[in-house]
């Protein structure tokens, strides 16, 4: 069973009538777990309209999708699959945003284990999987500071610890890299690599950052509503 991203046939209609909007139209993409793929676009092609609906944060018009092996949303079998949507982006779902939005008042290891006790895990089983991942991102020296104590790098690396917290098997990246020079954005790519591999998370990263383009091996173009695959240049990351 494939246990990455598989969307068939997925169209997202906004309105009706003389003023509807096709944001997605017949979408279909497939990303195995262990794999990083970019999604490239201009401004308005669609490239949001399709991690909201992958985030199951708006529902599609039509189509399939399913996430880590579990069909999660049929049009011909009434819509979503689950009634608990929340429950779905906290449990299966991991998100990587432009700006961290690390919680404040909460130090870096309570910020990467909130989502595994809002998910019912034990305070102790979830603070020690906030510090392996902090280990294993290079920023476990940081586990006790605050967020404002942070680099802008820092502060990445444990939003994606925070995402990886709940063990999902996928990840949506929105632009990551945007706010980091080429070297912090390459640094980024690589560990997004190293953590698709390690926990076989399937990853999706939309991205305009042409720094980190030729990175990819597969990238989707996102024209319009519509995808169109091409192998990437896959270049090694020094």
């Amino acid at each position: 069973m494939d246990h990455g991203i598989h969307i068939e046939g997925l169209s997202k209609r906004y309105g009706d009538g003389d003023t509807a909007v096709e944001a997605l139209k017949d979408v279909n993409m497939r990303i195995a777990p262990g794999e990083v793929v970019g999604l490239v676009g201009p401004s308005g092609s669609g490239k949001t309209t399709l991690l909201k609906c992958l985030g199951a944060v708006i529902e599609p018009t039509r189509g399939r999708m399913t996430l880590g092996g579990e069909v999660i949303y049929d049009s011909e079998q009434g819509g979503w699959k689950t009634p608990d949507l929340r429950a779905l982006r906290r449990d299966r779902i991991g998100f990587i945003f432009q700006a961290p939005y690390l919680i404040p008042f909460l130090d870096v290891t309570d910020n990467v284990a909130l989502l595994p006790m809002l998910a019912g895990r034990a305070n102790s089983a979830s603070r020690a999987r906030a510090l392996d991942l902090l280990r294993a991102l290079d920023v476990a020296h940081r586990a006790g500071a605050q967020p404002s104590e942070l680099s802008g790098g820092e502060q990445q690396r444990v939003s994606i610890a925070r995402a990886l917290a709940n063990q999902p098997p996928v990840i949506l990246a929105d632009e990551p890299t945007a706010p980091l020079d080429s070297q912090r954005a390459l640094a980024v790519v690589r560990i997004l690599n190293q953590m698709a591999n390690q926990y076989q998370t399937a990853i999706i990263v939309v991205t305009h950052d042409e720094k980190i383009i030729p990175t990819f091996k597969r990238i989707y173009h996102i024209r319009d509503g519509r995808t169109v695959e091409e192998a990437g240049e896959g270049r090694e990351i020094s």
